[in-house]
């Protein structure tokens, strides 16, 4: 899919005084050394020896999180009073979710997340390692089965970098619902589907809807939020500069 060729005109209780001794899965990180480099001849190549190339080299370190990176994490992951669930789940991405790995009982002790006792259960739910980011879509999942029950309350976003932010919450409902075991890591890396540009053109201010509805969808393979974002910001410059113009949108 690509878009058409167009011209724009126009909280757990924490401790007083003894730390608490708290059990968490260690996190995985990558460091990477350098192999030694060494001069490599063929037996029938002529000329000099040759550098062999240096390739990285994956280590993997594991530690255990302190109790202050624990209230870190709480700080991080908690959703803050009046904050939409699809919001919420977004900036828990944003803030590297899928990068946390816990077990159940460990998942726990972060305490409350969601500020819903349903959703606040289910995360720690499940005994085995999982990451914290499918922790909390399949929490949502289990206390809102139908995807009405999970909607996006956006108003007529402006300025642009509002809109954009609503296109990520768009795919973040969807993701909610998809198949847990197929279900892409990356809100960024999803493909903007019709139905969702569609719910995104409706929201838009008037100073944008003319524009933005004119886009036309031609090939079958749809771009990434992360591409139809670029090419929002791209937009919103352009407007500030000389009307904009903005051609072969692709």
């Amino acid at each position: 899919m690509e878009f058409s060729s167009l011209i724009f005109y126009g909280t757990v209780a924490e401790p007083k005084d003894q730390p608490i001794p708290v059990s968490v899965t260690p996190i995985h990180k990558k460091k990477y050394t350098r192999k030694s480099v060494c001069l490599v001849k063929d037996d029938d190549e002529p000329g000099p020896s040759r550098e062999q190339e240096e390739e990285p080299e994956a280590e993997v370190i594991t530690r255990s999180l302190s109790l202050s990176e624990l209230r870190d994490m709480r700080k991080d992951f908690s959703r803050l009073p009046g904050e939409h669930i699809i919001t919420w789940l977004l900036r828990c991405w944003d803030n590297g979710a899928s990068s946390l790995e816990l077990e159940g009982r460990e998942a726990k002790q972060l305490g409350s997340l969601s500020r819903e006792g349903g959703i606040d259960k289910a995360i720690g739910k499940k005994a085995q390692a999982l990451s914290l980011w499918r922790r909390l879509l399949s929490s949502v999942r289990e206390r809102y089965p139908l995807s009405e029950d999970v909607v996006c309350w956006p108003g007529k976003w402006t300025p642009m970098e509002r809109g954009i932010q609503y296109l990520r919450e768009l795919v973040m409902q969807e993701m909610v619902y998809y198949d847990p075991d197929n279900a892409p890591t990356d809100p960024d890396e999803v493909q903007c589907t019709q139905p969702m540009w569609r719910k995104f053109v409706r929201s838009a201010p008037s100073s944008y809807a003319n524009s933005l509805a004119v886009i036309d969808w031609k090939s079958k393979e749809a771009p990434t939020v992360d591409e139809v974002a670029g090419r929002l910001q791209q937009y919103e410059e352009m407007q500030h500069i000389d009307g904009p113009v903005i051609e072969g949108w692709t």
